[in-house]
């Protein structure tokens, strides 16, 4: 009986054919048109500038870049050339730490808040999604024996089966899935923005509230100081009980409003650094200005501005883009794929060798796609809405900031150049009128309270100014713990591709 033998060059030439297709087919592929953003080890932490601008980095290196691909890979490499470890523990400051300033607030924030790396995690997620839906298939290799049970007509032969997708389907999975990225990266960017301008916000909160305990501590000060003096006058047949009895009702008064304002320092304090991601940390002074010189602005400048570098507008452009690169890809998805298959081998009851040669694919007579591309062309009519949504929203919020900013600015000047000044003189000039009896005690406390109260709304209007501020150079954007938008695709495209229909 004749064996079979491995040493045929034949079926040497089938079978390295075949492990050639395998290893080929493992390999990742290259497509030149499709920039991926990097991807290296590095820790997740996010620099911060020591001199803050107006509009954030990247932020500004973004807006100045017209090629969506290059503001994709800015972005990437300033949050996403990392790997994704766990939350590393917050720092163990030190009570005894000086005043906190709100560079520190945005550096831990920026590496504790959780929101970010939720966004980073899923654009980490879009990137690997983008990854998978360009690769080739697989070739399939296999053994084929036939009669075997009759050793002198037995076939031996081994096949090797590709799949070739054609119409350039994969390199267009891969357009949408980067434009995808791209979205995801600029969530990072705006979730970034979100927890800075929370950041700043109950900042100035907290400072103000801050600034209010210390208002009310030195009232209680001077008011202490007038019911010692409302005593000795009495003792001294100068007084009446009555001025006692009111110094110590304002003296009461001023304790509930310092119970008052420790109460609400405390809790400022504490969406200050829960914002910031590490809500452990016990209230710390903080050390800051409220402002005073209010900065006139042009509006229409400030408006362009915000437009232009919004990440929030570039993602929405982004998921456009995705959703016209869709509309490609599914117009391409009716052109079918090829399947070839090669056979080689040897008959034993001839003794000659065996070459097969197969080629087949689908006809696109009842599916042509026609219900995916109907829907693609919906999803960019919508996209397409969503970008003018955001611009109209956008500016809806510009106007109500630039309503709070001119509202505080109109309060700060008024209470810097008129009130406060007066105040000051006119408490100065009763307590001078009352020690020369020209003035009952009764128009002394109205003078010292409308100086305190003068004094508490004048931080009340800086501290509006403040926030206002704050959200004019974070683009609008709050909600720094708010849930961030996770991508929409997975890694589905590829299995259309590869299922022929």
């Amino acid at each position: 009986m004749k064996r079979f033998s491995t040493r045929q060059p034949l079926f040497r030439w089938c079978l390295s054919l075949a492990l050639c297709g395998t290893f080929e087919g493992c390999q990742s592929p290259h497509v030149s048109s499709i920039q991926r953003a990097p991807l290296s080890p590095r820790s997740t932490s996010l620099a911060l500038s020591s001199d803050r601008p107006t509009f954030p980095s990247p932020v500004t290196k973004v807006a100045s870049s017209s090629d969506p691909e290059e503001a994709a890979e800015i972005l990437a490499a300033a949050f996403l050339d990392a790997d994704l470890p766990p939350a590393a523990a917050p720092p163990n400051e030190n009570a005894d730490s000086p005043g906190w300033s709100i560079d520190r607030f945005e550096s831990m924030a920026l590496s504790y808040n959780p929101a970010i790396q939720q966004a980073t995690a899923s654009a980490h997620k879009a990137m690997g999604f983008r990854d998978q839906v360009g690769r080739k298939p697989n070739p399939f290799v296999g053994y084929n024996a036939t009669q075997i049970a009759d050793q002198r007509t037995d076939q031996h032969i081994a096949f090797i089966e590709q799949d070739f997708v054609t119409a350039d389907k994969l390199c267009k999975n891969e357009t949408v899935l980067n434009q995808e990225v791209q979205s995801q990266l600029w969530e990072v960017e705006t979730q970034r923005q979100r927890v800075l301008t929370d950041v700043r916000v109950h900042f100035y909160a907290a400072l103000a509230a801050q600034r209010r305990f210390e208002l009310a501590n030195e009232f209680e000060m001077v008011v202490q100081k007038g019911v010692t003096t409302a005593q000795a006058r009495f003792d001294a047949k100068e007084g009446s009980r009555t001025d006692i009895l009111q110094s110590e009702i304002q003296l009461r008064q001023v304790q509930v409003q310092r119970q008052q304002a420790d109460a609400a320092l405390r809790a400022a304090w504490k969406q200050l650094v829960t914002v910031a991601g590490v809500p452990e940390q016990q209230p710390q002074p903080l050390d800051g200005q409220l402002p005073n010189e209010p900065v006139a602005r042009d509006w229409d400048q400030v408006g362009t501005e915000i437009l232009s570098a919004s990440p929030e507008l570039q993602g929405a452009r982004s998921r456009l883009a995705r959703a016209q690169a869709n509309i490609d890809r599914q117009e391409a998805q009716s052109t079918p794929n090829l399947s070839f298959m090669l056979a080689a081998g040897r008959d034993n009851g001839t003794g000659s060798g065996l070459i097969n040669a197969q080629v087949g694919m689908p006809i696109p007579f009842h599916n042509a796609n026609e219900g995916n591309i109907s829907a693609a062309h919906a999803e960019m009519c919508r996209a397409s809405r969503n970008v003018e949504r955001t611009q109209l929203a956008i500016q809806s919020r510009l106007a109500e900031t630039r309503g709070q900013y001119e509202s505080a600015i109109a309060a700060v000047e008024t209470y810097r150049i008129e009130i406060l000044p007066r105040a000051v003189e006119t408490l100065k000039l009763v307590e001078q009128a009352h020690a020369g009896g020209e003035f009952d005690f009764v128009q002394v406390l109205v003078a010292r309270r409308t100086y305190f109260d003068a004094n508490l709304e004048y931080v009340q209007a800086q501290s509006d100014l403040a926030q206002a501020t704050c959200l004019l150079d974070g683009l609008l954007l709050t909600g720094g713990l708010d849930d961030t938008r996770d991508t929409e695709f997975d890694s589905s495209l590829r299995d259309q591709t590869l299922s022929g229909q």
